[in-house]
């Protein structure tokens, strides 16, 4: 693992942000984590107690579609048990100075609950159903479980709005151009370790200020272009939203 100080080797580390300057955020698990969202890797993590071919492939949805829906159905139920930290608030108070735009890998809601508005998810939504007869039909579950025989209006059963192992990921193109117009990239909570999402962070033009907050950086090629901070989100995203808005 490395640390860098906050302008080491980054000749664009000392570029102002203008009220104009569009910030782009790519976050992961792991501001979600310092909420208590249990991450899917790492220690303790979802896949140590369920297998990925189990509940979050279209084999598994083929083979026992109950147990995929129980899967996210406690994961729901979770996820209304925590709140947003002071890293999710601190992006959404930057829209009160900037255009921001949350690209986030994370399939919660603690980015809308804090109050950002502009926020594409890649993975999908735990907090909606879609028909699996057609996926542009699309419902929100404030909360429900979905249940076998919960059906869509063209009566077809009702499956988590994520993308699961083995499906493309139908965001990945809108995001690939937002990161390529970026005036400042937060990039925060990932380990680099989940394709294709990982790729986005290195699409950001030569001009754009980048930035990297994770509490153990990982050594992953590219990164000398980045900021890089080794901090809790929710430590370290208030401090550079301030900065930011000072710059």
């Amino acid at each position: 693992m490395r640390e860098k100080s906050a302008a080491a080797s980054n000749p664009d580390a000392m570029s102002g942000a203008t009220p104009r300057s569009h910030i782009v955020v790519l976050s992961g698990a792991g501001i979600s984590a310092e909420s208590g969202i249990r991450t899917f890797r790492g220690g303790g993590g979802l896949w140590h107690d369920f297998r990925i071919e189990d509940v979050a492939t279209p084999e598994a949805w083929q083979r026992d579609p109950e147990r995929a829906l129980g899967f996210y159905n406690v994961r729901r139920r979770q996820l209304y048990s925590v709140e947003p930290n002071a890293g999710h608030r601190a992006l959404a108070g930057l829209e009160r100075d900037f255009p921001v735009t949350i690209i986030t890998q994370n399939i919660d809601n603690l980015h809308e609950r804090a109050g950002s508005s502009n926020i594409l998810h890649l993975h999908g939504a735990l907090d909606k159903a879609r028909s699996t007869a057609d996926d542009a039909l699309i419902y929100d579950l404030a909360g429900r479980d979905i249940r076998l025989g919960n059906t869509c209006e063209l009566g077809s059963q009702l499956r988590p709005h994520v993308v699961w192992f083995g499906e493309m990921v139908p965001e990945l193109e809108r995001a690939e151009e937002i990161v390529r117009h970026a005036d400042v990239l937060i990039v925060v909570g990932t380990s680099f370790s989940v394709y294709p999402a990982a790729n986005l962070a290195f699409l950001a033009p030569s001009h754009a200020r980048k930035v990297l907050v994770n509490p153990e950086i990982p050594d992953t090629v590219g990164l000398d272009a980045f900021e890089c901070i080794g901090e809790p989100a929710a430590r370290a995203l208030p401090r550079l939203a301030e900065e930011l808005r000072k710059r």
